[in-house]
């Protein structure tokens, strides 16, 4: 080529092409899936362009894509009339390569052998895999700005490609593609029509194969084509082509409905929350269209805050042609949209989790934080959350529970919904505040996650019954068995002697020590001295980082507790008692997740250790 500049693939790149020339020979009809993908979305992009920007070259040209087939000298040419191309965009879009790509596609490839065709759209590394069938391929594109030079790109799946000035008149991209001699089975228009038929019918553009002046592909697109007219795997097909995700999505949402609203939408809920390195959508939001037009390439306004992790496309006819991403935010239609949408996902999240338990837990699993945040943030959307809502508990802490079941299990009676807030489950499961509920066998939700506690600022009651902290929990539930609570104690004269001692060693740092009938396992336990107090608030604080003193506590202690009386035996004043007291209370505040000194602790629980050896 004429002028030629010659550039150097990167390692990850030339890794890649290896294995796509040398090592892939299943399922190789896949390269012109992924080259007819980048064709309808350069025309998509275009679309795009021109509802802001009329002063593009050929601005009347028909928005399609042809496929021309030279059986006798083994050539392929898809040509596009999308956005096109400049020099620089093509040494970016073609000359390289995201590492992070990549190296995924070639740790996958190593682990799938030859099967690994079946991984290149996940990756992004879609147009590569044209040289799992080419000799060499050239690529010449046209940018849609008037004043734009054509440029060709050349490659042979070696080390390096070429970047040359073209001529070409028309706005777009040429691919043309010399067929390996093993792949002339591509250079029969029968045989590319099959492959358009399985994996690209639903493309919105006509694709043209020859000089039929009759397109191939039905062009209506998934989202409107009908439920019974759609596989499964082509659900899953659309979604991986359009989000480049690995997995299968959890559960797709095909929505056509005429009234208060017209509206296509073909909505999924992905299997993971977190969004992989290579994912073509980088921000939350849905594709927008009307009548097939992509309008916004991420709407927020679509749905809730707390949907923001749904994928997908939402087509409407209502929605007028000229319209703009700007004008489309202030549109009275955007409400009735985003209301049946929202409708649509709840009723479909609550038809999962009575279809499916084990399914909607791992939903569950995944993006129960992002309704906890909307209980948070979003009081008017409390009653419609709340159903979604699922705990484990102190009675099943290995088994997700709505508050109905939990409501349907409780005792009789009972007339909260106990719950306890806590740094991880462990932690919370060994909590002295659950001994009595434990010992009675009451249910009690287990709060571990940050979001819990900003949750239940929102959440306060659930039907008729209020959700009270199981530390400070009075009546029902909270008090253990008689036979536990008249196990033997120390007796009062006594006792009080020894609140007296851990009064004098703890000073100011607590403003009372008392004993306390509710404790069964547990030596001690820290409660707030006034009942108004939030240990929940304190927690917000916490993860806010703002400054909040936190008050000071009542050291409550079991009056039956083993430990206790062997202290009472220790000398009087003896130094061993008055670390062991001190030991106790920093255990009970390392239970309530407030950190005593960590230094002074280890000395002492050394001298503690000592002492026990040298009896």
């Amino acid at each position: 080529m004429t002028d030629a500049q010659q550039f150097t693939f990167k390692a990850e790149t030339k890794q890649l092409l290896h294995i796509l020339i040398h090592s892939l020979y299943k399922d190789r009809e896949v390269f012109l899936r992924e080259l007819l993908s980048n064709a309808s979305d350069a025309i998509n992009r275009l679309r795009f362009e021109m509802l802001t920007n009329q002063n593009v070259l050929d601005p009347g040209a028909e928005l399609k894509i042809r496929i021309k087939v030279d059986k006798d000298n083994r050539t392929i040419t898809v040509q596009d009339t999308g956005i096109g191309m400049t020099h620089d965009e093509l040494v970016d879009h073609l000359g390289t390569i995201a590492q992070s790509s990549a190296r995924k596609f070639l740790e996958a490839a190593k682990e799938k052998g030859q099967d690994a065709s079946g991984l290149i759209g996940q990756f992004g590394v879609g147009f590569y895999s044209v040289f799992m069938v080419a000799e060499w391929v050239r690529v010449t594109s046209r940018s849609f700005r008037p004043d734009a030079q054509a440029v060709t790109w050349y490659a042979t799946g070696d080390d390096t490609y070429q970047v040359a000035p073209a001529e070409m008149t028309e706005r777009g991209t040429r691919i043309e593609i010399k067929l390996k001699e093993d792949a002339a089975e591509f250079a029969e228009d029968y045989r590319l029509k099959n492959i358009i038929h399985k994996h690209s019918d639903y493309i919105g553009f006509p694709i043209y194969v020859g000089e039929d002046e009759k397109p191939v592909n039905k062009q209506t697109s998934l989202w409107r084509t009908a439920r019974n007219e759609i596989k499964d795997e082509q659900y899953k097909d659309f979604y991986r082509q359009t989000t480049l995700d690995f997995e299968d999505p959890l559960l797709h949402i095909h929505m056509v409905t005429d009234a208060p609203v017209q509206l296509c939408a073909l909505l999924y809920i992905p299997a993971n929350a977190e969004r992989g390195v290579f994912s073509l959508r980088k921000e939350d939001g849905l594709k927008l269209y009307s009548r097939n037009i992509l309008i916004d390439e991420y709407n927020k306004d679509l749905l809730p805050e707390y949907l923001r992790f749904v994928q997908g496309v939402v087509d409407s006819e209502d929605l007028p042609l000229n319209v703009s991403r700007e004008t489309v935010q202030s549109s009275g239609l955007m409400p009735k949209l985003k209301k049946a949408l929202t409708n649509q996902v709840i009723k479909e999240l609550e038809a999962l989790a009575k279809k499916d338990a084990e399914k909607y837990s791992a939903f569950w699993s995944e993006f129960g934080v992002y309704f906890k945040q909307g209980i948070a943030a979003s009081p008017a959307d409390v009653e419609t959350i709340t159903p979604l809502l699922r705990f484990k508990t102190n009675t099943n802490p290995d088994a997700w529970s709505s508050l109905d079941e939990y409501v349907s299990r409780m005792k009789d009676g009972q007339k909260v919904i106990y719950y306890i807030v806590g740094e991880d489950p462990k932690a919370a499961l060994r909590s002295p505040h659950l001994d009595a509920f434990n010992a009675n066998g009451t249910e009690v939700l287990l709060l571990t996650e940050p979001m819990d506690s900003f949750m239940l600022m929102g959440l306060r009651k659930f039907k008729d019954y209020e959700l009270k902290s199981v530390s400070g929990a009075e009546g029902d539930g909270a008090e253990p068995p008689k036979a536990e609570s008249e196990a033997e104690k120390i007796p009062e004269g006594d006792f009080n002697t020894l609140i007296e001692k851990f009064k004098q060693a703890l000073g100011e740092r607590v403003t009372d020590v008392r004993a306390s009938n509710r404790l069964v396992a547990s030596v001690a336990r820290l409660v707030d001295a006034d009942a108004n107090s939030s240990p929940n608030l304190q927690r917000v604080y916490k993860y806010l980082g703002k400054e909040y003193a936190i008050p000071k506590k009542v050291l409550e202690l079991n009056p039956s507790h083993d430990l206790l009386k062997n202290l009472l035996k220790l000398e009087e004043g003896s130094e061993l008692q008055t670390i062991v007291i001190e030991q106790i209370f920093d255990s009970a505040l390392l239970v309530e997740g407030l950190h005593p000194d960590p230094s002074s602790m280890a000395e002492r629980v050394q001298r503690i250790m000592e002492a026990a050896l040298k009896k």
